[in-house]
C-alpha cells in the first residue's frame, strides 16, 4: 500500500479513537424524565417540541421578566423535568390570626414571596410578622397529563374524610375556585361553585392550565393573555412595571407547554425483578404506605389517545392528608390546613439523586438526603406506617427503601 494512504488510514483511525470519549453509550431513557410519550402524531410531537422549548426559553428583563421574580425559566426550577433543588424553593407566607382566620399579607407581596427583581426595583422581602412560613422545592413533572387526566369521580371515591373505615386515613379532596380562564371538563366534578384540585403542594391548582399561567405570572413575573397583568412588589410605592408590552407570551406559547407538559411520559419502577426490590415492594404494601401512596390510578378518556383509558403508577392518591407537626408549615391553601399535604407521587424518587447531580433531595422542602429522615418525618395519618417501618428488621428496611429508590 502507498505510504501516504497508509498514514491517511492510521491518522483516520487515531482520530476515530480520540473521538470515542465524545461519543459516549446511549442513556437508558427509563433514567431519563424528560421525554414525549410513545404513539403520539407528528403533529402532537411537532407540539412537543415547541413547549419543550418554551419550557426551557431563559426570559431577561427584555422579554418581560419581572419586575419581580423568582426564576428566569420554567425549567429553572424543574431543571430535566425533574425536582427541584433547595437553592431555587419558593416561599408563600401569610399571619395565623386566630380563629381560623388566616391572612394572606396582600399589602406585603403575598402569597408568595419574590426574592429577585429587575435592576432598579426592589425584591420582596419576607415580613417579620409572618407566622405561616411555607418553603417548597419544585415536583417532578413527568407524568403530569396522567395526573391531570384522572376523573373526579375516582378522587371521590378514594377519599374517606371522616375515616368511615377506621384505618386513620382520611384522606380528601381540596376544593378550590377556578380561575376566570377555567374551562371545565366532562370529568370535572363541582360543588358550590368550586373544583378539585389536584396540583402543587396542597392541590391548589385545577388543571394543567391554571398551574402553568400562575407559574408564568407568580415565579417569572410573565403576564400571558390568561393573566395579563404583571406582579409587583406593593411596598415599592405604586406600580412600576417592566417596560415590556403586556401580554408578554401569547396564549400559543403557554397551550404549547401545557401540551408539553400532558405529553411527557411518566416515570418507570426500574429493577422489577430483583429480589430486595420485590421483597421490598411487599413489605411497602404490609406496613400500609399504600394506603395514601396508592400505586396504580387510571385515566377517563382523553382527546389525547395516548392519555385515555390508561393504567399508570404514581404512587399517589393526589388527596389531602394531616402529616401532623413534623411536616406542619402553617398556611393553609384552599381547603387544605397547615398540616395538610397532597400526596406526593413516588415515581421518578430513585431517579432525583442524578438529577441533582448526585445528591437527592426529598420532602416538600428538600430538606434531607435521606429517605430513612423522610419516613420519620410522617406523622399525623403517616404515623402508624412509620411505626410500622421501625418495627421492620434492619435487613426488611432496607429492602423497603431499595424498593423506594427503584421508583
Amino acid at each position: 500500500m502507498h505510504k501516504s494512504k497508509t498514514l491517511r488510514i492510521t491518522v483516520l483511525f487515531l482520530f476515530l479513537q480520540a473521538c470515542n470519549p465524545f461519543f459516549p453509550e446511549e442513556i437508558d431513557p427509563d433514567l431519563l424524565l424528560d421525554g414525549p410519550l410513545e404513539g403520539l402524531t407528528h403533529a402532537q410531537n411537532a407540539s412537543f417540541a415547541e413547549g419543550d422549548e418554551a419550557f426551557g426559553k431563559i426570559f431577561s428583563p427584555k422579554t418581560g421578566l419581572g419586575p419581580i421574580f423568582n426564576m428566569h425559566s420554567c425549567s429553572g426550577c424543574h431543571s430535566a423535568d425533574g425536582k427541584g433543588h433547595p437553592a431555587t424553593n419558593l416561599v408563600r407566607f401569610g399571619k395565623d390570626l386566630g380563629g381560623g382566620a388566616f391572612d394572606y399579607m396582600i399589602e406585603k407581596g403575598g402569597p408568595q414571596l419574590q426574592d429577585r427583581a429587575v435592576p432598579g426595583y426592589p425584591a420582596e422581602v419576607l415580613p417579620d410578622d409572618a407566622t405561616g412560613i411555607s418553603e417548597r422545592s419544585a415536583l417532578i413533572v413527568a407524568g403530569v397529563g396522567f395526573l391531570e387526566s384522572v376523573p373526579d369521580s375516582v378522587l371521590l371515591n378514594l377519599a374517606d374524610p371522616s375515616d368511615t373505615d377506621g384505618d386513620g386515613i382520611s384522606g380528601r379532596v381540596n376544593y378550590v375556585h377556578p380561575p376566570d380562564f377555567f374551562k371545565p371538563q366532562p370529568h370535572h366534578i363541582p360543588r358550590e361553585g368550586k373544583y378539585i384540585g389536584r396540583f402543587g403542594r396542597k392541590a391548589i391548582a385545577i388543571d394543567l392550565l391554571q398551574q402553568t399561567v400562575q407559574a408564568y405570572l407568580n415565579d417569572m413575573g410573565i403576564t400571558s393573555d390568561f393573566l395579563p397583568e404583571d406582579i409587583f412588589n406593593p411596598l415599592a410605592g405604586g406600580f412600576s412595571g417592566d417596560n415590556v408590552a403586556d401580554p408578554e407570551v401569547g396564549s400559543a406559547a403557554v397551550r404549547n407547554v401545557v401540551f408539553y407538559l400532558r405529553t411527557l411520559k411518566f416515570p418507570v419502577p426500574r429493577n422489577t425483578d430483583d429480589p430486595g426490590v420485590v421483597a421490598g415492594k411487599q413489605l411497602f404494601l404490609d406496613t400500609g404506605c399504600a394506603a395514601c401512596h396508592l400505586p396504580a390510578l387510571r385515566t377517563g378518556q382523553s382527546e389525547i389517545a395516548e392519555l385515555s383509558e390508561k393504567e399508570f403508577y404514581p404512587f399517589s392518591d393526589l388527596l389531602l392528608h394531616d402529616m401532623g407537626e413534623e411536616l406542619a408549615d402553617h398556611f393553609p391553601e384552599g381547603d387544605a390546613t397547615g398540616t395538610e399535604w397532597r400526596t406526593t407521587p413516588l415515581w421518578g424518587l430513585g431517579l432525583i439523586k442524578d438529577n441533582l447531580g448526585g445528591v437527592p433531595y426529598y420532602l416538600h422542602d428538600g430538606r434531607t438526603s435521606e429517605l430513612r429522615v423522610v419516613i420519620q418525618s410522617h406523622g399525623g395519618e403517616g404515623s402508624q406506617s412509620r411505626d410500622n417501618f421501625n418495627r421492620l428488621t434492619p435487613d426488611e428496611q432496607d429492602q423497603l427503601i431499595q424498593f423506594l429508590e427503584s421508583l
